[in-house]
């Protein structure tokens, strides 16, 4: 009896190991927002991703990231209103998504997001490619962002040192995307923003400038951190809860200053093996 609970007990752990899914490959491509209306904290000039130049680029990426063959791809756009990124990559699919956003939107600015955002050029046509009938929303929309209030509680709080420390990142970021955008050739700015030094940069100022913010009776620093690190974590849940087993690759693409922070996340995740975006289009 006893060896036949052995025999047993050796049998279900191994049918255990057989049915554990193997880790799909992420790769969490971060990106600038190609149609940019200025509303970031850090003010950045824009790139012409129409361009001849920039189009033939995307042309090149997005035939070898659909060569990887991702199962999924994933962008930031409202998790809750799937529904539209549905019909609008249903439009695309058809090769009717010009001319439906240029009849649809009279003014420059709302055809310019449709026109000329990272989802449409560089997901949709990735997932088009790829023969994907679907595109998936993963972004979270209802999370704070107190920057005013952090603002606030360092001059109450009268950290003069932070305030300019904060300053001079902003202004050093700034000056270096700038440059960049100026100077860099598409592919050359994406391979950028997913490089270790760019992922740390993105990181960094939440803990070692924003979490510090304020009094010792004030937590408006680290409730902004929070907050960001709540938005992510809620985006990062979407993937995780929409991956299938079978799949085998994922593909997230989003802001860089998101995709940074996921990474973290993915290493902890037994589910997921990061894959590097240099790798890919190499």
């Amino acid at each position: 009896m006893k060896a036949f609970l052995f025999l047993l007990s050796n049998l279900l752990l191994a049918l255990g190991a057989t049915a554990q899914t193997k880790p799909a490959e992420l790769l969490l491509l971060g990106t600038f927002h190609f149609h940019n209306p200025g509303a970031d904290i850090v003010k950045t000039k824009s790139f012409d991703v129409l361009a001849p130049k920039a189009q033939a680029e995307l042309e090149t990426m997005t035939g070898r990231l659909s060569q990887w063959h991702p199962d999924k791809v994933f962008v930031e756009w409202d998790w809750s209103k799937q529904a539209e990124l549905d019909a609008l990559y249903q439009l695309y699919l058809g090769s009717q998504y010009e001319q439906a956003i240029q009849a649809k939107y009279a003014k420059p600015s709302q055809r310019d997001f449709y026109l000329k955002n990272e989802i449409v050029q560089l997901a949709f046509r990735t997932a088009k490619k790829a023969g994907l009938s679907r595109v998936y929303a993963f972004d979270y929309l209802k999370a704070t962002f107190p920057y005013d209030s952090v603002q606030k509680a360092m001059q109450q709080a009268h950290q003069d040192v932070l305030i300019q420390r904060l300053g001079e990142t902003f202004n050093k970021v700034e000056a270096d995307q700038n440059r960049k955008l100026s100077t860099f050739t598409l592919t050359q700015l994406l391979l950028d923003f997913n490089t270790p030094s760019s992922i740390n940069e993105n990181k960094g100022a939440y803990l070692d400038l924003f979490n510090k913010a304020g009094s010792i009776e004030s937590f408006a620093g680290p409730w902004l951190v929070s907050e960001w690190y709540r938005r992510n974590l809620y985006m990062y849940s979407v993937v995780q809860k929409t991956v299938e087993p079978t799949d085998q690759r994922v593909l997230v693409l989003a802001g860089a200053a998101h995709t940074a922070m996921m990474r973290e996340f993915a290493q902890y995740d037994s589910r997921f093996r990061l894959k590097e975006l240099k790798d890919v289009v190499k």
